[in-house]
């Protein structure tokens, strides 16, 4: 294994370093420009924006096995069926449920916020490190994610289609006569005409303002069903109520996909890295809590209000169960028009279904986003020649981390940018208009892509590059351990640091052991879904 020696030239030991304090000084204003270029080249998103994008991407997450126990639901925003799921599990379970989810999948987040150090400011991208850690499979890894976005996104616009000619009879029921607008078809092309623009976007930043909109119309779901709970004119129709108890191993099963993915937000966590304008560890971590604990708090909320509005009698889109309007109309007959009163959807339901609409269409590019990337990473992969070289030697210390012998990938140019992203939205388009469900492909997609972009890639990734024997966490490893030693004083670097290093070393050791758990947490999440998923469609 390369020593430090070999790795900066003039580096020695933490016990028996001599480091002054002139030295000191130039390495930390060293440290610090370089730090400030780097951030100058690809961070402009401020860090609002960014937990913005991440909950946003998050909140809308697709429930990939809910759409197959529970065929005919609304499935695309994730919160809405978080009462339904609770309904499964219980109370305390469920919630407990909800945090074990925001926890894994955070720290799935965090893994990827150590995993970009490894690399150049802005480069980072799962195609990225699976150069430098499973070089093979990277086409692999990339081929899931473009699938499980692009599947994501088609269920956007076919959700968009079902929901339109509802919203367009709350509001008049014969339509105005204009039949046209009682078809999912002309939806669908008219909502395209609005998320094409903003699908041709290059930075995720720019989507901050689409996303705000978006968490405006979460907002009000959200002030929709506690409004319901508040007034409890739900409690006639309420059924019986699980706090401890839970429905059975199936129903559960059956839900837990739900929760776990109602955080998945990763696909676009190293866009977020890469334009975030300060990227240093402490912006980052914030980033992860901001983002994985508004989303929890908006479900625990969702979730216990409207299970407790509704009991066990709610169902999958709990938007859907806002009590209904009578409205008089005429009707003709034999005896020729008569009034009749007949059911309609209350205005507040209505309004939140187009609710709805909005999150699921302004969700799109930000699915379209990562879906190019892995894409254009796809096409440019090209299987590793293995070089054989002395393990004695490692790469200098002026080359950049991601030093491979290969050239830093490039920015994708102007004419394949429009290839790639006019491909998606004329796929995305054409099956969203000739198929009207996509439940059961996404059942599998989603427990497939979901569970590898959320907890096994990130722990895999981080695990292997984070291994003492690898070049690159070698070389990071010695440019944290300078610049701990730069911040140490004179006269109590001996004890200090050397506690110090101790210290950092049985840090970077548990996080490391952490992330293969993470991994191993994935797979057997990854089987549990394709075995639960496989028994309602066989049911069903």
């Amino acid at each position: 294994m390369p020593t430090y020696s070999e790795l900066g030239g003039d580096a020695e030991g933490f016990g028996g370093r001599s480091l002054s304090v002139g030295s000191s000084s130039r390495g930390r204003r060293r440290r610090l420009s370089r730090g400030k270029k780097e951030m100058g080249i690809i961070g402009q998103a401020s860090w609002i924006s960014s937990v913005i994008n991440l909950v946003n991407t998050s909140a809308n997450s697709p429930c990939s096995s809910l759409c197959v126990s529970d065929p005919g639901t609304v499935v695309g925003a994730g919160v809405l069926a978080m009462p339904l799921a609770l309904s499964h599990m219980g109370i305390i379970l469920g919630t407990f449920v909800i945090i074990w989810a925001g926890l894994t999948a955070g720290f799935g987040l965090y893994l990827q916020t150590r995993c970009a150090k490894y690399l150049d400011r802005g480069s980072a991208s799962f195609f990225a490190l699976s150069q430098i850690t499973y070089p093979n499979a990277a086409v692999i890894f990339d081929a899931a994610i473009a699938i499980k976005c692009f599947g994501v996104g088609v269920s956007y616009l076919i959700i968009i289609g079902d929901l339109m000619p509802g919203v367009v009879k709350g509001f008049s029921e014969d339509a105005g006569g204009l039949t046209f607008l009682l078809q999912r078809e002309f939806w669908v092309t008219g909502f395209m005409l609005i998320v094409i623009p903003l699908s041709f976007l290059r930075r995720l930043d720019s989507l901050k303002y689409t996303s705000f909109t978006a968490l405006v119309s979460i907002g009000y779901l959200v002030i929709l069903v506690l409004a319901h709970f508040i007034k409890g004119d739900t409690m006639q129709d309420r059924g019986a109520i699980r706090i401890i108890q839970w429905a059975g191993v199936i129903p559960t099963l059956s839900s837990f996909p739900v929760m776990v993915f109602a955080f998945t937000c990763h696909q676009n966590m190293f866009s977020i890295l890469n334009e975030i304008n300060d990227n240093s560890d402490f912006r980052t971590t914030s980033v992860v809590f901001a983002s994985t604990g508004a989303a929890g708090l908006i479900y625990i909320l969702v979730a216990i209000t409207g299970y407790l509005s509704f009991g066990n009698s709610v169902a999958g889109n709990i938007v859907g169960m806002c009590k209904s309007r009578k409205l008089l109309t005429k009707q003709r007959s034999f005896y020729g028009s008569v009034n009749a009163c007949v059911d309609a959807p209350s205005i507040t339901s209505t309004v939140g279904k187009v609710a709805i609409v909005v999150l699921v269409m302004f969700s799109y590019p930000l699915q379209v986003h990562p879906c190019r990337a892995s894409i254009d990473a796809v096409l440019k992969w090209r299987p590793l020649q293995r070089t054989h070289s002395s393990p004695s030697t490692s790469p200098s210390r002026a080359m950049p981390l991601l030093s491979s012998g290969k050239p830093v990938s490039q920015a994708m140019g102007e004419a394949r940018f429009a290839a790639i992203t006019s491909a998606i939205i004329v796929l995305s388009y054409v099956v969203a208009m000739t198929v009207s469900s996509l439940e059961k492909v996404l059942a599998y997609v989603g427990s497939t892509g979901s569970t590898s972009i959320s907890f096994i890639l990130p722990g895999l990734f981080y695990y292997m590059i984070s291994s003492p024997s690898s070049p690159h966490h070698q070389r990071l490893m010695k440019e944290d351990d300078d610049d701990e030693g730069a911040s140490v004083g004179h006269e109590d670097e001996g004890l200090l640091s050397g506690r110090a290093h101790k210290s950092v070393s049985w840090r970077r050791k548990l996080l490391r052991r952490l992330s293969l758990a993470l991994a191993i947490y994935g797979l057997v999440v990854m089987f549990t879904c394709l075995i639960t998923n496989t028994f309602f469609i066989a049911a069903h």
